[in-house]
């Protein structure tokens, strides 16, 4: 496997220097700056300012060493030559791992015109993208594509977790309602989303909505510009809903089920009592049980 970049040489001794401290053997072989090699990754940069990564093991170099901490970009698993250039829906969610604030489910359309231009509107994996980012990256999406979300605020949430008893099956739901309107603005059957349960979750829940969709169940969906619109306006959709939350009770909400959370929780109902918990958070979350102990 090998990826091939244009390094602006500016960032030269940077990328020299993380392979130093990573403990690649370096070389100068003819025409290059320098050759890195480690065990699974072979890292090349010529004098062009050409950049060849090769090897079994390149994939995670680049995500966690060389888009981050040397380019500052995300670009890696988003060649437009290898998206899915067909005309479909993409269908995300955000906060089914947070206690605080809402679930939130989106749904994007685009077409083989369109899905190039996600990419130059800086669309990716929303959790490889910082909320400032998110929010604008979103308005932009949302002005140029047809979308649904759905919002489900923690009282519904709990409400509606009630009726399902499983997680799996309320995300089949919600994801269900985002196609079944999506199918109805756009009149594309064709589905994409990143799979979070057995593939019949889904289905089911279109089924029982008297829906049918050519429903294509991913996991890492998020590598597809549609699926990665849509876990953006997902994310936004999220981090919104938690910022109405954290100033209606005058208090910082973290994001996840950390130390942290529990912390903030026990704050929240010493000020308002154990019933504020349903109004702010996901009542099944062990956390909630660890706040009120």
């Amino acid at each position: 496997m090998s990826y091939v970049l244009q390094l602006d040489l500016e960032l030269t001794d940077k990328l020299r220097k993380g392979l130093e401290d990573q403990g690649f053997e370096l070389t100068q072989p003819p025409h290059t700056f320098f050759q890195g090699k480690k065990k699974g990754v072979c890292c090349t940069l010529y004098t062009s300012g050409k950049l060849v990564v090769q090897g079994k093991e390149i994939k995670e170099f680049i995500e966690f060493f060389l888009e981050p901490e040397v380019l500052g970009s995300f670009d890696f698993g988003y060649d437009i030559l290898n998206q899915d250039m067909a005309p479909h829906i993409g269908v995300d969610e955000s906060g089914k791992g947070d206690f605080f604030g809402p679930l939130c489910i989106a749904g994007v359309f685009a077409d083989q015109d369109s899905i190039p231009e996600l990419e130059k509107l800086g669309v990716k994996d929303s959790k490889r993208l910082k909320d400032d980012l998110i929010i604008k990256i979103a308005e932009k999406i949302r002005k140029k594509y047809p979308f649904h979300l759905v919002r489900i605020g923690p009282k519904r949430y709990n409400e509606l977790y009630e009726k399902f008893g499983n997680l799996n099956l309320l995300l089949g739901w919600g994801h269900a309602t985002v196609i079944e309107n999506m199918l109805d603005k756009t009149e594309c059957s064709r589905v994409v989303i990143d799979q979070f349960a057995a593939e019949h979750v889904v289905e089911t829940a279109l089924r029982r909505k008297g829906k049918e969709a050519h429903l294509i169940q991913r996991t890492q969906g998020e590598r597809d510009l549609v699926v990665a619109a849509a876990s953006i306006l997902a994310r936004a959709a999220f981090v919104e809903g938690l910022a109405r939350l954290e100033k209606e009770m005058n208090q910082k909400l973290p994001k996840g089920a950390s130390k942290m959370t529990i912390e903030s929780g026990k704050k929240l109902v010493a000020q308002h009592g154990e019933q504020v918990l349903e109004h702010v958070g996901k009542l099944h979350f062990k956390t909630a049980q660890a706040i009120v102990e």
